[in-house]
C-alpha cells in the first residue's frame, strides 16, 4: 500500500489488474443494487457480457472505454460506501431515491457517461467537503 492508503498497482500486470477491476465492478454493482441489465447499460456492454463477467468468463480490457467506466463506477461505490458506512440498504436507497441536486435518481443517471461523471463528482464533493 502507498502512504495515502491506496493500493499500489504499478507492479501488477495490466491483465491481472483488468481481472481485479472486472470482479470488483461486479461486486460493487451488486452492492449498489444494479441488475445485470443496468450494469450493462452503465458499462456499454451486453447483458450477456455482464453474465460472463460475473462467472469470470469475461474480463474488461485494460484501458478500454468499458474499463474506464468500470473505474468510475468503482469510485462511485467507494465514495457512497464510505459516506453511508457500508450500510447496503442505505446505499441502495440512495441509488434509487430522487436527488434534488443531481435532478434525478442516481440509478437512472449513471447509465449515461455524463450522468455517471456528475454523480461521482457529487459523491466526491460530499465525501470531502472543503
Amino acid at each position: 500500500m502507498q502512504k495515502n492508503g491506496s493500493i499500489q498497482t504499478a507492479s501488477v500486470p495490466p491483465t491481472q489488474r483488468a481481472a481485479i477491476v472486472s470482479q470488483a465492478t461486479v461486486r460493487a454493482a451488486s452492492r449498489l443494487g444494479l441488475t445485470n441489465a443496468r450494469l450493462a447499460e452503465v458499462l456499454g456492454v451486453s447483458e450477456a457480457t455482464v453474465s460472463r463477467m460475473k462467472r469470470g468468463g469475461y474480463v474488461l480490457e485494460h484501458g478500454s472505454k468499458h474499463y474506464e467506466l468500470a473505474l468510475l463506477l468503482l469510485r462511485l461505490f467507494r465514495g457512497i460506501d464510505a459516506i453511508l458506512g457500508g450500510d447496503e440498504r442505505a446505499i441502495r436507497s440512495w441509488m434509487t431515491g430522487q436527488n434534488t441536486v443531481l435532478y434525478g435518481r442516481p440509478i437512472d443517471l449513471i447509465i449515461k457517461v455524463n450522468g455517471l461523471v456528475d454523480t461521482v463528482g457529487y459523491v466526491d464533493s460530499r465525501r470531502a467537503p472543503i
